[in-house]
C-alpha cells in the first residue's frame, strides 16, 4: 500500500508539473521565484526595396520559459535577475502570422516568405546573458522559418515601477534564415535582404 501511494504521489507531482509548464507557468524551477508575463509587446521589422521602405509589426509575443538562478521574489528581483547568474533560461515566442503591414499587398508575400503555415512561430532561446543591468547582451538562438542561427541581441533595460522595460534592435539578413526576399509586380519590386528588427517589451510579475 505504501509503495502504491508513493507511485501515485510521484505520478501526480509529475503531471502537475507538466500541466503547469504547458499552461505557461514559467519560473517554476524555484518556489520563491515568481512567474513572468509580458504586459505589452511590440516587435517591428523595417526594410527597404528598390521602390520604397516598408515595415511590419506585431504585439503577439509570449514568454514560454523562464528559469532563475540567484534572483528571488522581492524588491530587488529585477536587479538580481539582470545580474550574472540571475537568469538561467528565457524563451520567447512570436506568432509569425500576426506580423502585419499598413501597406497593401505586403502581408501575403511576407507570410509566404516566412513560411508561416509550416513554421507558425518565431522563437528566441536564451543561452546566456552578458553585461550589466541597463545594458545587456542576450546571446541565444533565433529560429525563423524553421532555420536556426546564433545571435546576440543588445538590450536596454529600465525599471518601470514593478515592471521592467526591455528594448533593442538587431540588423540581420533574411537570406541567413533561408528566406528569399519578397518580390512584387512580377519581380519589378524587390526587397533588400537586410532588415532591422526592433522590439519593445514590458515584463511584469503577475500578481495572481
Amino acid at each position: 500500500m505504501t509503495t502504491h501511494l508513493h507511485v501515485r504521489s510521484t505520478l501526480g507531482s509529475a503531471l502537475a508539473l507538466i500541466v503547469a509548464f504547458a499552461a505557461g507557468s514559467v519560473g517554476w524551477a524555484q518556489s520563491s521565484t515568481p512567474a513572468l508575463a509580458i504586459n505589452t509587446a511590440r516587435i517591428t521589422i523595417a526594410g527597404t526595396s528598390n521602390v520604397h521602405a516598408y515595415g511590419a509589426s506585431t504585439t503577439n509575443a509570449r514568454v514560454t520559459r523562464a528559469q532563475f538562478g540567484s534572483a528571488t521574489a522581492g524588491a530587488a528581483f529585477w536587479d538580481e535577475a539582470q545580474a550574472p547568474g540571475g537568469l538561467e533560461a528565457f524563451d520567447i515566442s512570436i506568432a509569425a502570422g500576426s506580423l502585419t503591414s499598413p501597406k497593401e499587398g505586403i502581408d501575403k508575400n511576407m507570410h509566404e516568405a516566412l513560411k508561416v503555415k509550416e513554421h507558425p512561430e518565431i522563437t528566441f532561446i536564451l543561452k546566456r546573458m552578458e553585461g550589466a543591468p541597463g545594458a545587456l547582451n542576450a546571446v541565444g538562438t533565433l529560429r525563423i522559418a524553421g532555420m536556426e542561427r546564433g545571435v546576440t541581441l543588445p538590450l536596454k533595460t529600465t525599471r518601470n515601477g514593478a515592471s521592467l522595460a526591455v528594448t533593442g534592435e538587431l540588423t540581420m539578413l533574411m537570406t541567413d534564415f533561408g528566406i528569399a526576399p519578397p518580390k512584387a509586380m512580377l519581380g519589378m519590386v524587390k526587397a533588400d535582404p537586410k532588415v532591422k528588427v526592433m522590439f519593445e517589451l514590458l515584463l511584469a510579475i503577475p500578481t495572481t
